[in-house]
């Protein structure tokens, strides 16, 4: 089977179209998927269609185990691995809803999401994308906060704004179908990032985007591979940063402000390889990778870990696992 060869059936009922779609990509989540799709279930709004794409999931057959006695009542989708953008981008040239709902196989809603947000977007005709508040839950050490705890934002969702990320937009939108098909679906280079890029260019082509507080929708993060994952989000920030400067016609302050993220994405990308230096036992590393990367971050924080580093790297190491990861964290500030 090829990279565009897929393996389509159809239990919903086409007859006709939903009001609404949601997407929902499956890479390696078995276990997490029946409550997922439980939660579709519960939904108090319930004219929508379920587009449920398996990317080339190594877990295919535990997979298919679980959605046996749901298949009725969904779109099943089989292809080969694309990654998340790939995934959604197929579940998008499939759906039939006005809306779209992405919605993460690891993740699940309050019953009144759909509600709520399809109401957003009916009484509000120039807005075109909403997303709610999210519950992180999972072994993060962010677990039982709300992400507008952890990165509060007031006003608009602007382009400026969401590229300094004074505000964010979460994955688990509601969106106009047709703005998502105009913006150019998820670019399949990203592997990571890809949401972030795609709203960046939605905003950019003056379209709209609007969030509630209130908590509909409910995050699994995993606690595995953290410094993996950091390094691979700050490489697409890279890339992202690279597409605007090469795609959109940016104003002489927007290319500088676009400079600074560069400067910006790098030092935090040297942090965390610093970091994971540091754990493997690389002290010298770690050494040099913090110190380029407080060249640019200027953290107090940051130069006494260095000179401990230089003094004393195992008394440090213990003292770190002591303090629950309080000196390294990725956010460092100043």
């Amino acid at each position: 089977m090829n990279s565009s060869t897929q393996d389509v059936s159809v239990g919903a009922n086409v007859s006709t179209a939903p009001r609404v779609s949601v997407l929902v990509p499956c890479y390696n989540t078995a276990s997490f998927v029946a409550e997922t799709l439980d939660s579709l279930w519960k939904q108090t709004y319930t004219d929508f269609e379920v587009v449920l794409v398996n990317d080339g999931s190594p877990d295919t057959d535990e997979l298919e185990r679980i959605l046996e006695p749901v298949r009725d009542r969904i779109v099943y989708i089989v292809q080969e691995n694309r990654g998340l953008s790939g995934a959604r981008n197929t579940g998008l040239h499939s759906a039939r809803g006005e809306y779209v709902a992405l919605l993460d196989s690891d993740d699940y809603w309050h019953p009144r999401y759909l509600e709520v947000l399809v109401q957003e977007l009916d009484s509000k005709p120039d807005l075109d994308v909403v997303f709610p508040d999210a519950m992180i839950f999972g072994d993060a050490m962010e677990a039982g906060r709300s992400m507008m705890q952890l990165t509060p934002f007031e006003g608009d969702v602007t382009f400026e704004r969401l590229l300094t990320q004074e505000c964010f937009v979460f994955v688990g939108v509601l969106a106009r179908k047709s703005i998502i098909m105009e913006a150019g679906l998820f670019d399949e280079r990203f592997r990571s990032s890809e949401d972030f890029e795609l709203w960046l260019r939605i905003l950019r082509a003056g379209r709209r985007i609007g969030y509630t507080r209130e908590v509909l929708a409910y995050y699994r993060r995993r606690g595995d591979s953290l410094s993996a994952n950091l390094d691979r989000m700050f490489m697409h920030h890279m890339m992202v940063w690279d597409k605007i400067a090469a795609t959109m016609d940016l104003s002489c302050s927007e290319s500088q402000l676009l400079d600074s993220l560069r400067e910006r994405t790098r030092a935090r990308q040297q942090l965390s390889r610093g970091r994971a230096a540091f754990f493997l036992g690389d002290f010298a590393e770690a050494r040099t990778r913090l110190r380029e990367a407080n060249e640019t971050l200027n953290s107090r924080k940051l130069s006494v870990v260095t000179t401990l580093l230089a003094m004393s790297p195992r008394t440090l190491l213990t003292a770190y696992r002591l303090r629950d990861r309080f000196l390294f964290r990725s956010n460092t500030k100043s």
